[in-house]
C-alpha cells in the first residue's frame, strides 16, 4: 500500500461568486496560503469573468480560477459547469459557499461523479427568507431539498448559519456540524512597529481624532446608511469624530450622497477596498461599528477583537462572534442612532496598549486562530478518504 505522501495530492474545487475581498473569500486565501499545498491542490470555480482582487495572488500560489456564467439561467449554467468538469475533471472534492444555490451545484457535481460534496452556510438568513415571495419561496425549498439530497458534508460558520440551510434539526446529523472562520493573525503582530500618527496622516486624519471603523461591502446586508445615521449623532456631541468606511460595491455612490445630504462630507472617509485592514484596525481606529441587518458569523469582528477594539454592533450576530466578550457590545437595531451613538462615546477612552496585546492572544488561543483552523480543515478533507 503506498504512503500518504506517495499518493496523488487531493484536488479540492471551491465555488464562489468572485474572489474579491470578503469574509468568505479572505478566510479561503488564510486558507490557500496557510494549507500544505502539496498534498491539496485548490482551485476557484468563479461566476464572473471579472478581474477580482485575489485573482493575481491565487494564480501565483498555483491555483486555478475558472469561470462558470449564467448562474441565473440554469440550463446555460448546467451546460458551463458539464463542460468545465470534463477539461478540468477528476475532483475529488467540492466545497460550494454560495448559500442556497450550493443545491444546484452540488446536484451537478453528483452527476458528473464528484465524491465528496460539500455545502458551507456563511449567512443567516432565515428573516430575509421568511419575507419572500412566493417564486422565491419555491426557489428556497428546492435548493434545500438538493442541499438535503446532494450534500454529503455540511458546514456551517456558525449554528445560526447551520439553521439558515440544514434546517433547526441540523444537529443531529452527523454529517453537520459548524466549522469557524478564522484569520491569519500575523498582521496583528506588528503593533510595536506601527505608527498610528503616520497611519492616520495618510488618510488625512489629525492626531487626536476620535474615529469609528467599519470594515465591509457596501452591500444592503451591512445597513451603511444607519451607520451613516450613527455618526451623524455622534458628530452633534464629538465635533473630533471621523468615520473610517473601509471597503467598496455597490451602494456606495448613495451612501456617498447620504453622506453629503447629511452634511459629513468632511466627517466620513471612504477608503475603498484594501489590503491593510489590521494595520488600519490598529493605527486608525478607536472604535469598531458593525450594525448588520444579518450575519452569518461577521468574521470582520474577529479582526476588531485582534486589534483589541471595543466593537458595537446588531445583536443579530451570532454568539460565537464574541471571542472576547469584555470587547463586545450587543445593540437592537430598533434603538434609535442616538442611543447607538451614546454606547460608543461611553467607550472612547476604553482601549489601552495592553488590552490591545492580552486581546491578540486570546485570540490566538481560539478556533478564530488560521493555524487552529487549517488543522480541523486539513482533518475534514482527509477524512474524506480512507488512506
Amino acid at each position: 500500500m503506498m504512503t500518504l505522501t506517495e499518493r496523488r495530492s487531493i484536488r479540492i474545487l471551491q465555488v464562489v461568486g468572485g474572489m474579491d475581498r470578503g469574509g468568505t473569500e479572505t478566510w479561503l486565501m488564510h486558507v490557500l496560503r496557510h494549507i500544505d499545498r502539496d498534498r491539496f491542490q485548490i482551485d476557484f470555480l468563479v461566476h464572473t469573468k471579472d478581474k477580482c482582487a485575489y485573482d493575481e495572488e491565487i494564480i501565483a500560489l498555483g491555483s486555478q480560477i475558472i469561470p462558470c456564467l449564467d448562474p441565473s439561467k440554469p440550463w446555460l449554467y448546467a451546460r458551463n459547469f458539464k463542460q468545465i468538469m470534463r477539461e478540468c475533471s477528476p475532483y475529488d472534492i467540492i466545497h460550494s459557499h454560495i448559500h442556497h444555490f450550493s443545491g444546484y451545484v452540488l446536484y451537478l457535481a453528483r452527476q458528473v461523479g464528484i465524491p465528496m460534496r460539500i455545502a458551507h452556510s456563511h449567512l443567516d438568513t432565515l428573516q430575509l427568507d421568511a419575507s419572500s415571495r412566493f417564486l422565491r419561496r419555491a426557489y428556497l425549498k428546492l435548493m434545500k431539498q438538493w442541499i438535503a439530497r446532494h450534500t454529503t458534508i455540511g458546514l456551517a460558520a456558525s449554528r445560526k448559519a447551520a439553521v439558515a440551510l440544514f434546517g433547526s434539526t441540523w444537529n443531529t446529523d452527523p454529517s453537520r456540524q459548524v466549522l469557524h472562520c478564522s484569520v491569519d493573525l500575523t498582521p496583528f503582530q506588528h503593533i510595536a512597529s506601527l505608527d498610528p500618527v503616520a497611519v492616520r496622516a495618510e488618510l488625512g486624519i489629525p492626531e487626536d481624532t476620535f474615529v469609528i471603523g467599519h470594515v465591509g461591502r457596501f452591500f444592503p446586508q451591512k445597513n451603511h446608511a444607519f451607520l451613516v445615521e450613527v455618526a451623524a449623532e455622534v458628530a452633534k456631541r464629538e465635533p473630533k469624530m471621523r468615520l473610517l468606511l473601509v471597503g467598496d460595491g455597490l451602494l456606495r455612490p448613495s451612501i456617498e450622497r447620504k453622506v453629503t445630504q447629511l452634511d459629513l462630507s468632511d466627517r466620513v472617509i471612504f477608503t475603498g477596498s484594501r489590503s491593510d485592514v489590521p494595520r488600519l484596525m490598529l493605527g486608525a481606529m478607536d472604535i469598531f461599528l458593525f450594525p448588520s441587518l444579518y450575519e452569518g458569523l461577521g468574521l470582520v469582528l474577529i479582526e476588531a477583537q485582534a486589534a483589541g477594539l471595543h466593537c458595537i454592533f446588531s445583536d443579530v450576530v451570532p454568539e460565537e462572534a464574541d471571542a472576547i466578550k469584555p470587547l463586545m457590545r450587543r445593540m437592537s437595531l430598533s434603538q434609535p442612532a442616538a442611543i447607538w451613538a451614546e454606547a460608543i462615546l461611553a467607550l472612547r477612552q476604553a482601549r489601552s496598549e495592553s488590552d490591545r496585546v492580552e486581546a491578540l492572544q486570546l485570540v490566538e488561543q481560539s478556533s478564530f486562530s488560521i493555524r487552529n483552523n487549517i488543522k480541523t480543515l486539513e482533518k475534514l478533507y482527509l477524512e474524506c478518504f480512507q488512506y
